[in-house]
């Protein structure tokens, strides 16, 4: 029954287009993986690599990628950033051809280098610790198979952080509506 209602999270919640220009200035879009599970040993896929994507002051949409390569990135944020947006990412080699399509920054992690000016990617990174701790201190393990399920929970939580009073309700109205035949008990 959970992995159902995580489903309809993940449709409640909804995945619009993010960045590109709008009234307030260009919104800045972040992009990063990260890896879930596994036990991290040299030459062995045995964690799960996950991309999120989020407007700061926005949404978060994170999605379970067969690995971090181009061919499985690059589709992922064609689909959910808008041509044009200001685009802040690390140096992982996957992101450096968004240049191509967007106006792309980095900031070098492995130079200690985590902001410059407005360019960072500490927005996603605090989604990724929510995530984990959630998964770790709640749930200890999620299969792959299950994953994405877990994820839309997530950005469901995170998407409506600033309206929790509406997380209930939004997620009862998602569910399919009944037969209002009653039950052969309360027939009569």
């Amino acid at each position: 029954m959970c992995h159902h209602i995580r489903l309809y999270m993940g449709q409640v919640d909804g995945d619009a287009p993010m960045g590109g220009p709008n009234f307030d200035g260009d919104p800045v879009v972040e992009i990063d993986h990260t890896f879930i599970g596994g036990h991290d040993r040299e030459g062995y896929d045995d964690k799960h690599v996950v991309l999120g994507i989020v407007e700061r002051g926005g949404d978060v949409i994170s999605r379970q990628v067969p690995n971090a390569r181009q061919p499985y990135t690059l589709p992922v944020i064609a689909k959910y950033v808008r041509p044009g947006s200001k685009v802040a990412t690390d140096e992982a080699r996957v992101f450096m051809t968004l240049d191509v399509g967007f106006n792309h920054e980095t900031v070098n992690h492995a130079e200690k280098e985590y902001v410059r000016g407005d360019v960072h990617t500490n927005t996603i990174e605090s989604f990724w610790s929510a995530l984990k701790r959630g998964i770790n201190g709640t749930y200890i393990h999620v299969s792959s198979k299950h994953l994405q399920k877990y994820l839309w929970e997530f950005e469901y939580r995170h998407n409506l952080r600033r309206l929790p009073h509406l997380m209930m309700e939004r997620l009862l109205r998602s569910f399919p509506k009944n037969d209002p035949t009653p039950w052969p008990s309360e027939a009569g």
